[in-house]
C-alpha cells in the first residue's frame, strides 16, 4: 500500500468536543477514520491524546505523516499493523505517546485502505483474519433508552439536582435479524418516551435527550426500571443497566444522590442482586467500582444461583478497559461473563484482536461499544461483525448512532 498523502485534523464529536480525524490517500483511493471520545472514562484506559493535548497530537502526527509519504506498507492482516506501530513508535520514543484515539484512528484508516486493496469490505478483511473460517455472526443491538449519570445534564443551580444515578437503562432485543431488532428498539424507545411523559405529567412537551440520545428524567433508578419493565414486556425485549458504579463511588462508599443515601460495598452488591432478581435484568454493566474484582465476583456468584432460562450478563467495562491483562484477571477471578470492547480504550487493534480471541476461547460474551462523544465513522460496526461480537452497543437515537446501526443492516443484506 503506497502512501501518497496522510494528514490529521480536529473535528467535533456528537457532544461538540474536539476529536481527531485522519485522512489517507493511496493508489486505491481516499480514506478517512475518526475516533470517538468517552466522558465516563475508566482510570485504566490509555490516555486519548499526547500529554500536551489533542493539538500537539495532531501536529506531531502531521509531522510523522510527511515522513510516511511515498512509503509502502504491506498490511495483509491485523497483525501486520506492527509495521505501522514500529514506524510511529520511533517518533513516540522521542516526542511522547500520540494517544489511544490517535492510534485507533490511524490503524483504522490503514485497515480501510488495506481492505480496499484486497477488494474487501472492512468487516470481511477483519473476519477473514480473525474468524478462523467460521460463519459471519451478526451481533444484536444494545440500545440506551433512558439515561442518567455522567451522560445526563444537571439543570438548575443545585449541582446535585435529581436524576438517576445509573448511567444507562438499556433495551436488548433478541431477534432473527438485525433489522427487525432495530425496528423493535425504535418502537420501544418511542413508547418509553410516552410512559415517561405520563409519569412527569407532560401532555404536549417532549423530554430532552442526553449525550447518547437517551431520554433524560429525574426519576429514581427503580422508577425508571419499572417503566423499562413495562416497555420490555410490551415489545418482548430484554432490559439491562450500565450502572457505571465508579462514577458515584467515593472513599469506600456508593453515594446515591437521587435518593440521598449511601451504600457500602456489601450493600451495593446486595442492591444490584435484588434489582437483577426483581426486574429480571438480562444485562448489568459495571455494577461495582472499577477496582472491586471481589465485588463483581459476589454479584456473578449470586446470578449463577438464580433460576433463570439464560444467565444474566455481568459486564466489565471500567473494570476491564479492553485490556487483556485485566480481562484475564477478571475471568480467572470469576468476576465477569461478558466484556465491553471499546477499541480506543486500548488504542491498538492488535490488542483488540487478542482480547476478542481470549473471550472466544473462554466463552465470554463480547459487546463492542460506542462512546458518549461519537462521530459519523462506521468502523465500529465493521469491527463488531469482523471480530464476531455478540452485541453492539451504539444507542437508538442520533445520526452518529443510527449510521452504525444502518451499517450493520447493510452488512446483513450483503450476506454477512
Amino acid at each position: 500500500m503506497f502512501i501518497k498523502e496522510i494528514f490529521a485534523k480536529k473535528i467535533k464529536d456528537s457532544r461538540g468536543e474536539k476529536t481527531i480525524e485522519i485522512f489517507l490517500k493511496t493508489y486505491e483511493g481516499k480514506f478517512s477514520a475518526s475516533a470517538p471520545s468517552g466522558k465516563s472514562v475508566g482510570k485504566h484506559e490509555v490516555p486519548a491524546y499526547h500529554e500536551k493535548g489533542i493539538e500537539y497530537s495532531v501536529k506531531l502526527l502531521n509531522a510523522i505523516g510527511k515522513k510516511m509519504k511515498h512509503k509502502n506498507f504491506i498490511l495483509k492482516n491485523i497483525e501486520d499493523l506492527k509495521l505501522l506501530k514500529n514506524f510511529v513508535g520511533r517518533f513516540e520514543g522521542k516526542y511522547g505517546r500520540l494517544g489511544g484515539n490517535v492510534h485507533y484512528a490511524l490503524q483504522t484508516v490503514f485497515l480501510k485502505a488495506s481492505a480496499k486493496k484486497q477488494n474487501k469490505e472492512l468487516w470481511k478483511f477483519v473476519h477473514d483474519d480473525f474468524g478462523d473460517g467460521k460463519k459471519v455472526k451478526i451481533p444484536m443491538p444494545v440500545g440506551n433508552c433512558i439515561g442518567g449519570g455522567l451522560h445526563s445534564a444537571r439543570k438548575g443551580k443545585d449541582k446535585y439536582e435529581l436524576k438517576p444515578d445509573f448511567q444507562e437503562f438499556l433495551l436488548i432485543p433478541n431477534e432473527k435479524t438485525f433489522s427487525r431488532a432495530v425496528t423493535k428498539l425504535v418502537h420501544a424507545y418511542n413508547y418509553s418516551h410516552a410512559l415517561l411523559k405520563k409519569e412527569h405529567g407532560l401532555l404536549f412537551k417532549s423530554l430532552s435527550r442526553n449525550d447518547e440520545g437517551a431520554w433524560q428524567t429525574n426519576l429514581s433508578n427503580t422508577n425508571v426500571l419499572k417503566i423499562l419493565e413495562d416497555v420490555g414486556k410490551k415489545f418482548g425485549v430484554r432490559i439491562g443497566l450500565d450502572v457505571a458504579a465508579s462514577t458515584f463511588y467515593e472513599s469506600g462508599y456508593y453515594d446515591y444522590k437521587n435518593k440521598n443515601l449511601v451504600r457500602d460495598k456489601t450493600e451495593q452488591a446486595e442492591y444490584i442482586e435484588r434489582l437483577i432478581s426483581d426486574y429480571g435484568l438480562f444485562y448489568v454493566e459495571d455494577p461495582m467500582q472499577e477496582e472491586d474484582f471481589s465485588g463483581f465476583v459476589e454479584v456473578l456468584n449470586a446470578v449463577k444461583k438464580m433460576k433463570r432460562r439464560s444467565e444474566p450478563l455481568i459486564v466489565g467495562d471500567d473494570l476491564t478497559t479492553t485490556n487483556l491483562a485485566r480481562v484475564r484477571r477478571a475471568f480467572d477471578a470469576g468476576a465477569i461473563n461478558a466484556v465491553i470492547v471499546k477499541p480506543n480504550q486500548i488504542g491498538d487493534l492488535i490488542e483488540v484482536k487478542r482480547v476478542c480471541t481470549f473471550c472466544k476461547e473462554k466463552n465470554i460474551k463480547i459487546i463492542f461499544s460506542h462512546r458518549s462523544g461519537e462521530t459519523m465513522d462506521t468502523a465500529l460496526s465493521d469491527f463488531a461483525v469482523g471480530f464476531g461480537a455478540d452485541f453492539i452497543k451504539c444507542g437508538i437515537h442520533g445520526r452518529e448512532r443510527l449510521i452504525k446501526l444502518k451499517r450493520i443492516m447493510d452488512i446483513e443484506k450483503m450476506g454477512g
